[in-house]
């Protein structure tokens, strides 16, 4: 829906690449518009990926107080957006968004 409505204002589309992780561990999309009508170049990425957390990440959440339990290599879930958005008009403001859930 973002993009949609970017699209829809500047008047051009935005163009995509995919990518997956092996083993079924996610994936995302990131979207590009550049040199638009309105945008000088806005760009929407997502991402979502999932799978084991590997033991040096387990190390440096212990470290920090973090009860990872028994399991040595618990499984985990992250995903993401980032918004990166400037205008061709130097006195619209520019957009730089990232969340993330893990």
């Amino acid at each position: 829906e973002i993009c949609d409505a970017l699209a829809e204002l500047d008047g051009n589309a935005f163009r995509e690449d995919k990518w997956e992780r092996p083993n079924n561990h996610g994936g995302g999309r990131s979207r590009v518009l550049q040199d638009g009508n309105v945008f000088e170049k806005a760009g929407v990425n997502v991402s979502i990926v999932k799978g084991k957390l590997p033991a040096a990440a387990v190390k440096q959440m212990r470290s920090r107080g973090k009860d990872m339990g028994a399991n040595a290599s618990p499984p985990f879930y992250a995903a993401g957006i980032s918004l990166v958005i400037h205008p061709k008009n130097p006195m619209a403001p520019t957009v730089h968004l990232n969340y993330r859930y893990f």
